[in-house]
């Protein structure tokens, strides 16, 4: 099966039952338009020819807001998803570096070769690779290391190919398809590309410009309903992440920079090691924070005393919930 590690299934399994407050916090699916416009996620459908930046900035007039950011820039020519953060989800976007990614490419071989050729170099391309950026790049040009999780040869006419590859964020499609390119010993270049997932992101999450600019208009005439679908709440971002849930009066001493003791963890998902990038949750499904697990599914669960995550990220404003913690 062909899938993202941020695709990953986990189970929930629950520590303690207990009940959050009804008059602290609200859930995602209850915030007005109007606390959506300050922080949310707009999963749009770049078109060819603007850049990543050119774009943010044409939602960012329709708006009329100041902060709107993206994740994993696109390059002008290539298509499909491109995560924007508006209001304060923007600080939220750089998980997703963490975060698989996937495209459907057309590569144009120089000279044809065999379908069965091209497949068998398409496996020595999967798993650990070593790429070296494009002279046009914005990082750093030495080599280093990306993990290929599939690419699949989905049709393949005389010298075009089409295909489909899983891969780790910060991957250059391009050079990947330069490189193959080498291997099979008759050259090749990348001749279109298009982004279909990112995380959890998936082209049914999508809309395009006409959308949101149509939706704000709505939106400002007294409709808000197709705004509501145009800007998901900010807890999208973290969906491919492992969760921990906290009660209530453990969520204000983690927002000022606490670390989390085990008993303020109520639930928690399989599968969590220790070093694991986890996020914290409230009952409400309100994102607080995200951190490093200091302990494996199994020692949260059956620990009484500890502390279990040391927070890296808070997201969640102070006094959201009551302080019931006291300060030494």
């Amino acid at each position: 099966m062909q899938e993202l590690p941020s695709e990953k299934k986990r189970k929930r399994l629950i520590k303690v039952s207990v009940e959050t407050d009804p008059y602290h916090g609200k859930h995602p699916k209850k915030r007005t338009v109007s606390e959506l416009i300050q922080n949310s996620i707009i999963v749009l459908d770049k078109p060819s020819g603007p850049t990543a930046h050119q774009v943010d900035s044409w939602v960012r007039k329709i708006f009329s807001i100041e902060k709107v950011g993206h994740a994993g820039t696109l390059d002008p020519k290539v298509t499909g998803i491109l995560p924007l953060g508006i209001g304060q989800s923007t600080k939220s976007l750089s998980v997703l570096s963490q975060a698989g990614k996937e495209y459907v490419g057309l590569m144009k071989l120089h000279k044809t070769v065999s379908q069965k050729k091209v497949e068998a170099v398409f496996k020595q391309f999967t798993g650990s690779i070593t790429q070296l950026p494009p002279v046009r790049s914005a990082v750093k040009r030495v080599k280093r290391k990306r993990e290929i999780y599939y690419l699949q040869l989905l049709e393949q006419k005389e010298n075009e190919v089409l295909f489909k590859v899983g891969c780790e964020a910060g991957t250059y499609v391009r050079t990947l398809c330069v490189d193959i390119g080498k291997k099979l010993g008759v050259g090749a270049h990348m001749a279109e590309l298009r982004r279909t997932k990112v995380g959890r992101f998936t082209e049914q999450d999508l809309v395009n410009l006409h959308d949101v600019k149509d939706a704000y208009i709505f939106y400002n005439e007294g409709n808000p309903d197709e705004l509501k679908n145009v800007l998901l709440p900010v807890e999208r971002v973290f969906e491919f992440l492992p969760k921990i849930i906290l009660r209530d009066s453990a969520i204000d001493a983690v927002c000022h920079g606490a670390t989390l003791a085990v008993p303020g963890v109520v639930e928690v998902d399989t599968d969590i090691s220790k070093n694991d990038v986890v996020a914290l949750f409230s009952l409400k499904k309100e994102i607080v924070a995200i951190g490093k697990s200091l302990m494996s599914t199994e020692e949260i669960i059956d620990q009484d005393t500890g502390v279990c995550v040391n927070p890296e990220k808070v997201f969640m404003k102070k006094k959201t919930y009551p302080s019931i913690w006291k300060k030494h």
